[in-house]
C-alpha cells in the first residue's frame, strides 16, 4: 500500500469550535467545511492536515461513535519558547505540562483543544548521552 495522504480525525460535538481553535492558534485553514464535517489544512506544509467530525455522524461506526480521548498530537516547532509565550502567556490556553527540557531530546509544553485532545509542542534538542543510544537513525 502506498498512502498518497495520512491525517488524524478528531471525532467533536464542537466541530466549528474545534476548527476554529487550530486555525486561530496552529496556523490551519479550512479546506472542506460543513456542519459535521471540517478539514484543514496547515498554511506552510500542505501534508500537514487535520480534520474533525461530528462523533454522532452515520459515517462514523455506531461502535466508535465518541469523542476523541487518549490522543497526543505532537506539533515540533523551532522555538517552543516563543510559542509558549503566544499561546500561554498571550493567548492564556490551558497548560497542563509546563515548560519543561527532557532527556530523551525535547523541549516542550502541553496544552489542550476545547476537546481535551493533548497538544504536546515540541522543539527537539540534543538527547542525554543515556537516550542518545537509543535513536535509531
Amino acid at each position: 500500500m502506498q498512502p498518497t495522504s495520512i491525517y488524524p480525525v478528531i471525532q467533536s460535538m464542537r466541530v466549528a469550535e474545534t476548527a476554529a481553535f487550530y486555525t486561530q492558534y496552529f496556523g490551519f485553514y479550512p479546506t472542506f467545511e460543513s456542519t459535521w464535517y471540517i478539514s484543514l489544512r496547515h498554511t506552510t506544509a500542505e501534508h500537514y492536515e487535520l480534520a474533525i467530525v461530528d462523533y454522532t455522524h452515520s459515517s462514523v461506526p455506531t461502535v466508535a461513535q465518541q469523542p476523541t480521548t487518549g490522543l497526543i498530537l505532537n506539533m515540533e516547532v523551532g522555538d517552543v519558547d516563543a510559542v509558549y509565550e503566544q499561546l500561554i502567556t498571550h493567548a492564556a490556553l490551558p497548560l497542563l505540562r509546563e515548560l519543561s527540557h527532557e532527556a530523551w531530546g525535547q523541549r516542550h509544553f502541553i496544552t489542550a483543544d476545547p476537546n481535551g485532545v493533548l497538544i504536546d509542542v515540541i522543539t527537539t534538542i540534543a538527547p542525554s548521552q543515556e537516550f542518545s543510544a537509543h535513536y535509531t537513525g
